[in-house]
């Protein structure tokens, strides 16, 4: 007779357990571009090739390319009259064809062994680590208006890190198994969801466009993916090295769409079994209650994952390292134009430190090039996103020239006429509860609030009670009280928390990324749990000791 967990998965719906080495997995190297060197000398040469083209990218459902009649253009940030990719969206028709097509494809692809669907990935990785570097790292440039560090560390190490860590998390998860009994095995299998999953990306990370679309596929789900249409080059870049390495049709269909088009779409299906999504509160709360209203239609209680922004802070105690503040500061706050979910937006400051802390932040200010990050690798930051992003920033900087209660210590000047630039800009505020110190800003605006060095505690209840957001912050002091005492206080306060360093940075399966509270779902991203997330575990029991007696032995 078999026995064992070896035999009763050879018996169940072609989910087969067999020995195998550990998968080892390290985080991607990130590459320096130094003068001369290969990766520089590869990165020119597609920049170069880019100079100037506009690339036609359609919907994508199964293997057809699809034109609707709805054209749009993706813009380069910092030259408005280059015009990256010529796009269309999809309609509502589409969408549901997309949707039907992706659900028969399902079945397939969810029986499929899990390491078949972890080698699409890993790949993926592969493939963007070595031919395919240079080109996502230029059309992240160009598209999405990054520095060369900036591209590196998301589009090349952050996107080959999701591929890598949860392929292998997904195969890691099949040792995950219930216990046995005397008589009978117990065997856990990790199905995909019944349906599909809306992907809904951002456009500041190339990375999370493919984490969000990609890890589903992993445990065997069919996903819809809406690109921003402001990451459209990059983001087609990645769905075709998915397809290129393996990954079927209809598996991941790619559907540039207006956002309430295909809110409306998917939240009306049957069929919908999850959104993974990143992007502002307002939408993620929209989707949301689409869902509540449409919840007696479907098939399954549909997942919901959200990252959605932050106000992030750092916290500056009397006994803080200053050189390691000032300089976390301006990286946290500044770096990609402050377009970061996780930058520094809210700084609170000691007033025996201030003048030293406000002194060097100007003296590293005047250093900031911000301009066309492809033609001046010197660049630190380029233009914000796009004409909607500029123009609230603009509103923001107009009213603290305006306010009493707030005072332009540097920057604060913008200029659309050729990009959409906007100055790094710091303000101090006199109100620690002014809307500049709650509300997400999204751009390079560093507001700091200076307050009396013996009321921190105080300011510790306030970081924690003044923005609505929950995700990164930051707590720079050398006295272990202090840090002990803030870690209980601000338990709550963020996702992803920082001693003595900047609140930007997560590294996947380092420190795994999210917040709550309007932040989001906090489901972590990066982390070895995130993969469960899509996954509808089935237990199976399979006895082996016929049952011979319907009575209990207490009857008698």
């Amino acid at each position: 007779m078999l026995r064992g967990r070896a035999a009763v998965s050879r018996s169940l719906r072609g989910f087969k357990t067999f020995p195998r080495a550990a998968v080892e997995v390290k985080n991607e190297p990130i590459l320096g571009f130094a003068e001369g060197s290969a990766e520089r000398k590869e990165l020119l040469k597609a920049l170069a090739g880019l100079k100037g083209k506009t690339e036609e990218i359609p919907c994508v459902v199964g293997d057809e390319h699809v034109w609707t009649k709805d054209v749009r253009y993706q813009l380069s940030p910092f030259n408005h009259s280059h015009k990256v990719a010529k796009f269309c969206y999809a309609d509502k028709a589409l969408i549901n064809r997309a949707i039907l097509a992706s659900v028969a494809a399902r079945r397939e692809w969810d029986l499929k062994p899990v390491q078949d669907r972890a080698q699409v990935l890993f790949k993926a990785a592969d493939v963007i680590a070595g031919p395919k570097r240079a080109e996502v790292l230029a059309k992240t440039m160009i598209g999405q208006g990054k520095t060369v560090v900036q591209a590196e560390i998301d589009a090349a190490a952050e996107l080959i890190d999701f591929f890598r860590f949860n392929a292998k998390h997904a195969v890691d998860l099949q040792d995950q198994q219930p216990l046995d009994a005397e008589g009978s095995t117990n065997t856990m299998l990790y199905r995909g969801l019944e349906g599909f999953v809306a992907a809904v990306s951002p456009f500041n990370f190339t990375a999370i466009g493919g984490n969000l679309a990609g890890t589903p596929t992993l445990m065997g789900n069919v996903v819809l993916w809406k690109p921003s249409d402001t990451a459209m080059s990059a983001s087609y870049a990645v769905y075709k090295v998915l397809r290129e390495c393996g990954l079927p049709p209809n598996i991941v269909q790619f559907l540039p769409a207006d956002g309430p088009v295909f809110g409306d779409a998917i939240t009306s299906s049957e069929h919908l079994a999850g959104i993974n999504f990143t992007g502002s509160v307002p939408t993620f709360r929209h989707l949301w209650k689409q869902v509540a209203q449409n919840l007696d239609s479907y098939r399954n209680f549909p997942r919901l994952a959200g990252e959605c922004g932050g106000k992030n802070f750092h916290f500056v105690h009397a006994s803080a390292d200053v050189e390691s503040v000032v300089k976390g500061t301006i990286r946290s706050a500044f770096e990609y134009g402050g377009q970061k979910c996780s930058a520094c937006s809210r700084m609170y400051v000691p007033d025996s430190l201030w003048p030293q802390i406000r002194d060097q932040l100007l003296d590293i200010h005047r250093q900031l090039k911000v301009g066309d990050p492809v033609e001046d690798f010197s660049t630190f930051f380029s233009a914000v996103i796009d004409n909607k992003s500029f123009a609230r920033i603009k509103k923001w900087l107009d009213r603290a020239k305006s306010s009493s209660a707030l005072k332009v210590v540097a920057g604060g000047n913008y200029d659309d006429s050729k990009g959409y630039f906007v100055e790094p800009t710091i303000i101090q505020t006199t109100d620690p509860r002014d809307a500049i110190m709650s509300e997400e800003i999204f751009g390079p605006v560093l507001a700091v609030y200076v307050y009396p060095e013996k009321n921190y505690k105080e300011v510790l209840q306030l970081i924690d009670s003044t923005s609505p957001y929950a995700l990164t912050g930051a707590v720079f002091a050398q006295d272990k009280n202090v840090v002990d005492e803030a870690a209980k206080v601000l338990r709550n306060a963020a996702g992803n928390y920082y001693v003595n360093d900047k609140s930007t940075g997560s590294i996947v399966a380092q420190q795994p990324f999210g917040g709550a509270r309007a932040s989001g779902t906090n489901d972590k991203p990066g982390g070895q749990h995130y993969v469960l997330r899509w996954t509808s575990p089935q237990v199976v029991k399979q006895t082996y000791v016929p049952l011979t007696d319907w009575k209990y032995p207490y009857m008698g």
